[in-house]
């Protein structure tokens, strides 16, 4: 599914964040010490290779909400961009931390000059956010940083559950 707002895009597909050939930096849903760990952040770390870890660990801690980017390595990609999103039911307030993450990612994105970025759902995985309430935080975070950048024009919110890529579907038509 394919939204335009201006000269932007925002799509929501069903496949796997480190497979985005396409894509100038991809978003790893991070843990406080930009370490490798389980879900996405093991998946990026796996594939981009060692030399990640070693770039991220002068970086960190983060606090919920951050972002900082390192370069690729072996993704297909140029860049990582590495969100802290915030556990559900501790970080408060959720809402704003997670917004947060996909707003300050974008605006790190715009100011390296990056034109495309892809988002996997953040905090949905072993930090327990409610996928129907984190989609509407994060499209609508999206839809209206957006319209600001000079230099991103693609955001791809990439989901690997079948039962995901229809709620943020969904929650996309229903915003936009």
């Amino acid at each position: 599914m394919v939204v335009r707002k201006d000269s932007k895009s925002i799509e929501v597909i069903r496949g796997n964040i480190v497979e985005q050939f396409d894509i100038d930096a991809v978003v790893n849903a991070a843990n406080a010490q930009l370490r490798m760990g389980g879900g996405v952040a093991g998946a990026i770390h796996r594939a981009a290779g060692p030399e990640l870890a070693a770039e991220c660990e002068p970086l960190s801690p983060i606090n919920p909400g951050d972002a900082v980017i390192t370069a690729a390595y072996n993704l297909p990609n140029r860049y990582v961009i590495h969100c802290l999103g915030p556990v559900y039911g501790s970080d408060r307030p959720e809402d704003k931390l997670l917004a947060n993450c996909y707003r300050n990612a974008l605006k790190l994105a715009d100011e390296k000059g990056i034109a495309s970025v892809a988002f996997p759902s953040i905090s949905t995985g072993v930090f327990g956010y409610p996928v129907e309430e984190a989609s509407r935080v994060a499209l609508t975070a999206i839809l209206t940083t957006i319209t600001g950048l000079k230099n991103v024009t693609l955001v791809r919110m990439v989901l690997f559950s079948p039962d995901d890529y229809e709620l943020y579907t969904s929650t996309l038509n229903s915003l936009s």
